[in-house]
């Protein structure tokens, strides 16, 4: 199969006569599979109504059937033609945090292909903040499955380049639409109780919904191990590079004698360092991910950082760790998913 590349660059005076656009709407309602750029990370998107579509996703990331998808949407009445319920405090984030880094997993009705839900009776939904994805939706006018544009198991997707490395050939067509912004995935809300659970940070902190609705609770599983992860993409090992990464949890000189030790065995060791910190490290490769005084810089920069190491060629990856505040709490989950939880400290 030949993927085709859309390229879109000038996102502020978007129209949805954009040939590329109808293009890319065209292959989605024929049930075939199209990467789009979101606010976060690329999404691989396709007609959630079709399970001959919502099949060629599995099969293209090599992704486990048992892991739902989240569906996007372009408009509020699309939300409520898939989602059976939507409490009063879901409609009052919808007008506050949509379209943006939220997603809210809500009673399902019927009319989407089960393979989507893995069999489930909620849906997960989405309406995400980025021009070129809200116009593909609306042009190809479908709910659209997408979850990221990656093999499954590696490093999500921030710029076209990581989705046409990863799937080209497994895919009809990629809408390259420049780099995303927040860089690690949407929150994920289980909007199914009283009280809201978080089953996935991402680029709405626990601090900002609680501001909005009052008290919203986080999954089990993101507190302690061993309990099985509720949300989409949370399942299985996420994000990993090819070299073995291990979290540091210390001082610098701590880090360095880290680093040495490795060294001293023959391994190439790679460092993913923020700005702050990264002169202070001498190591094979030392990748700065963003700055510790901006938060979101770091989350923007994480997955880039990570596939630049596979690149760098490194035998073993230490990384710095970081707050479980804010946008921190989402950019830990990333780490610890793609380390295997595998850290050493001081």
């Amino acid at each position: 199969m030949e993927t085709k590349v859309w390229i879109v660059d000038n996102l502020k005076n978007l129209s949805l006569s954009y040939p590329q656009i109808a293009q890319a709407a065209a292959k989605l309602r024929e049930n075939e599979v199209v990467a789009f750029p979101t606010e976060t990370v690329y999404g691989l998107g396709a007609n959630a109504r079709s399970d001959l579509a919502v099949g060629k996703i599995y099969e293209a990331k090599g992704r486990p059937s048992d892991n739902p998808l989240i569906v996007h949407i372009a408009t509020k009445e699309q939300l409520h033609e898939i989602a059976a319920d939507v409490p009063d405090y879901v409609e009052k984030l919808i007008d506050v945090l949509w379209p943006g880094p939220i997603t809210f997993v809500l009673p399902k009705k019927s009319g989407l292909s089960d393979r989507v839900t893995a069999g489930l009776d909620t849906v997960a939904v989405r309406m995400p903040d980025h021009p070129l994805a809200l116009a593909l939706i609306k042009e190809a006018n479908l709910p659209i499955a997408a979850p990221s544009a990656n093999l499954s198991g590696k490093p999500s997707p921030t710029r076209a380049a990581h989705v046409f490395d990863d799937l080209n050939g497994r895919i009809s067509g990629i809408m390259d639409g420049g780099a995303t912004g927040v860089g690690v995935e949407s929150t994920v809300l289980d909007c199914t109780q009283q009280i809201p659970v978080i089953l996935r940070p991402g680029g709405v902190t626990q601090e900002q919904l609680e501001s909005l609705i009052g008290k919203v609770e986080m999954d089990q599983a993101l507190i302690e191990e061993g309990h099985t992860p509720k949300s989409p993409g949370m399942k299985y090992t996420h994000y990993a590079p090819i070299a073995p990464l291990t979290i540091v949890e210390g001082s610098l000189s701590f880090f360095q004698k880290t680093i040495d030790a490795a060294r001293r065995e023959g391994k190439k060791v790679g460092v993913l360092a923020t700005k702050e910190n990264a002169d202070s490290y001498h190591a094979d490769a030392v990748l700065v991910c963003g700055s510790r005084e901006d938060m979101q810089t770091v989350a923007a920069g994480l997955y880039d950082v990570l596939r630049e190491f596979d690149a760098a060629g490194v035998d073993c990856i230490y990384s710095e760790s970081f707050s479980n505040k804010g946008v921190g709490q989402a950019v830990m989950n990333r780490l610890l998913k793609a380390a295997g939880h595998q850290i050493v400290k001081e």
